[in-house]
């Protein structure tokens, strides 16, 4: 049975979608099969990895709105052992729609209930908000990473998203873990920077990944390509950081990474 974890944090800029994308394309190639849903009307983790979001008809809206199957929607990447269930601006309309259907916040739980025994990760990108669709993506997952950047405000609104998966846990979905909190952005270069990583760590303790991913211009690039940074520069600081990631997470959950 596959893991599913969110990428969630209602600040917006803290790297979600980069890391939904390329956590997901290094746990492929570490050969694991992952499966990235892009629960995000902006539709960039969808673009990212190599699809225009304009050409698609079919969405994960359709399949939380109108029922249509998950499995006839998912799409190959260009890499090997990593699909896509893409998104598109109609997904904005979704909350709306929602409102008035029973278990509105279950949807995405329906939808991925199918397809989750084929995979070993899901990682749904999540938007920056606490809104219906991230609330489906928290009670359809097993676990949540909280992308935090190192950045002056970077614990803003962590109160209250960790608030909300207290309530998650509490009415919707008990089984609901925090994977980790995930250091982004950061630069070695910055006494702030360092300021931060000591922060989090002081409070979060071993809720925070060892990993912490830096600020790299290979991986705001990649995205221009519908790459992820790993297929556009595999030697670089970003490959090697995701990749870092996927090791820990996989490890974290006692599977075999392969090793090379």
């Amino acid at each position: 049975m596959g893991k599913i974890i969110a990428i969630a944090n209602q600040k917006g800029g803290v790297g979600k979608t980069t890391t939904a994308m390329n956590l997901a394309a290094s746990l492929a190639v570490l050969e694991f099969n992952t499966l990235v849903i892009d629960a995000d009307p902006q539709a960039n983790t969808t673009s990212g990895l190599g699809h225009d979001p304009k050409a698609i008809d079919t969405s994960i809206y359709e399949c939380m709105v109108d029922g249509i199957n998950v499995r006839d929607i998912i799409l190959k990447t260009s890499i090997e052992h990593l699909d896509l269930v893409p998104s598109h601006i109609d997904l904005v309309g979704a909350e709306v729609e929602m409102i008035n259907l029973e278990n509105r916040e279950e949807k995405m739980k329906e939808v991925i209930a199918p397809i989750k025994d084929l995979y070993d990760f899901i990682i749904i990108d999540c938007s920056p908000s606490l809104g219906l669709i991230t609330i489906n993506a928290l009670t359809a997952a097993n676990s949540v990473i909280i992308p935090v950047q190192c950045e002056y405000f970077a614990l803003e609104g962590l109160g209250k998203l960790l608030n909300t998966i207290k309530i998650i846990q509490t009415r919707l979905n008990p089984d609901l873990e925090i994977e980790g909190i995930l250091l982004t952005m950061y630069d070695v270069r910055l006494r702030l920077s360092n300021q931060v990583v000591e922060e989090v760590r002081l409070h979060f303790k071993n809720m925070v990944f060892d990993t912490i991913i830096p600020r790299n211009v290979r991986l705001s690039e990649s995205p221009s390509f519908g790459l992820p940074v790993i297929a556009f520069d595999a030697e670089g600081k970003g490959s090697i950081a995701y990749l870092n990631l996927a090791g820990e997470i996989a490890q974290k959950n006692g599977l075999q990474k392969v090793t090379t």
